[in-house]
C-alpha cells in the first residue's frame, strides 16, 4: 500500500502540528520519520489512521483520496502501535493481541494458529501468552504490542517511539529484532523515532521533520554526507551515528 500526503496541514490552536507538507510512503519500504519533540511527526501517523482531520491537503491510499466512507476499511489495513504499546491492563498477553479476530468473530482454531505465529515471528516466549501486562517486561509488553497491530496481517504497520521507554539493552536486542521482521514481511512501515541510530539501522528512507515542515528527505547516508540545512548535520550529530548498515545504539 502507498500512502501520500499532498500540501497536507493540521493546526491545534494557532500553530500547525503539520505545516503543508508532502510525503510519499512507498509500498513494501520502510520509513522513518525523525526529528525533535514537537516537530510533527506523530501527528503524521495519526492523520494516516484518520485519527485526526487535516485543515487542508489531500491524503490518498494507492493514489486514491481518502474519503469518510473509507476509514473503516482503511484501519484494518494497517496497524498501528502508539508509544508505550497501549496494553489493556486486564487482559493478557494473548487476549490483547486476539481482541481485533474476537471482535470480527474469527474461529478460536483460527485465531490460536495467528497468535503462535506472531509469538515466533516476534520471539516472544509463549508461556508468557497467559500472563498480564503488569507481569511482563517492557521489552515483552512491545512485543505483545506488535504482534497484536500485525494480527490481521496488515498491509502498513505504524509504529511511534516503539522503544523509547525501553532500557538500552532490551532496546538493542528489539530494534535488531524488527529490522529483521520488517525484511521479512516486506510491508509499507512507518517508524516514528527521535533516535538517530534508530532511523539509521531501522529505515530505507529518513525523513528529518522540523516545526511541521519535512527538512529533508532519502537514504541516511544521504542525509549525512549531503545535508540540505545546517539543521540536518546539527541534528544528526546529536546522536553521534556513524553510516548504516548497523550504527551503535545512541540516544537522539
Amino acid at each position: 500500500m502507498e500512502l501520500r500526503l499532498a500540501k497536507v496541514t493540521k493546526r491545534y490552536g494557532t500553530g500547525a502540528a503539520v505545516d503543508g507538507i508532502d510525503l510519499t510512503f512507498a509500498s513494501g519500504r520502510t520509513t522513518a520519520l525523525l526529528g525533535p519533540s514537537g516537530c510533527g511527526k506523530s501527528t503524521v501517523l495519526r492523520l494516516l489512521v484518520a485519527l485526526v482531520t487535516p485543515e487542508g491537503g489531500e491524503i490518498s491510499v494507492d493514489g486514491r483520496p481518502l474519503s469518510s466512507h473509507d476509514i473503516e476499511a482503511l484501519r484494518q489495513r494497517i496497524g498501528y502501535v502508539i508509544q508505550d504499546g497501549g496494553l489493556f491492563p486486564h487482559l493478557t498477553a494473548a487476549e490483547n493481541v486476539t481482541l481485533m479476530a474476537r471482535y470480527l468473530r474469527w474461529d478460536p482454531a483460527r485465531a490460536a494458529r495467528r497468535l503462535q505465529e506472531l509469538a515466533a515471528l516476534t520471539r516472544f516466549p509463549t508461556d508468557a501468552l497467559d500472563r498480564y501486562p503488569n507481569e511482563l517486561s517492557g521489552g515483552q509488553a512491545q512485543r505483545v504490542a506488535i504482534m497484536r497491530a500485525l494480527l490481521l496481517d496488515p498491509e502498513v504497520l505504524l509504529l511511534d517511539e516503539p522503544l523509547s521507554a525501553l532500557d538500552p539493552l532490551v532496546r538493542t536486542e528489539l530494534r535488531d529484532d524488527l529490522r529483521g521482521i520488517f525484511r521479512s514481511l516486506a510491508k509499507t512501515v512507518i517508524v516514528v523515532t527521535h533516535d538517530v541510530g534508530e532511523a539509521a539501522h531501522l529505515a530505507d528512507v529518513v525523513v528529518l521533520m522540523r516545526a511541521g515542515r519535512v527538512v529533508q528527505q532519502g537514504p541516511f547516508e544521504t542525509l549525512a554526507s549531503s545535508p540540505a540545512d545546517p539543521f540536518v548535520t546539527a541534528f544528526l550529530a546529536t546522536g553521534n551515528a556513524p553510516s548504516p548498515p548497523r550504527p551503535p545504539e545512541t540516544r537522539g
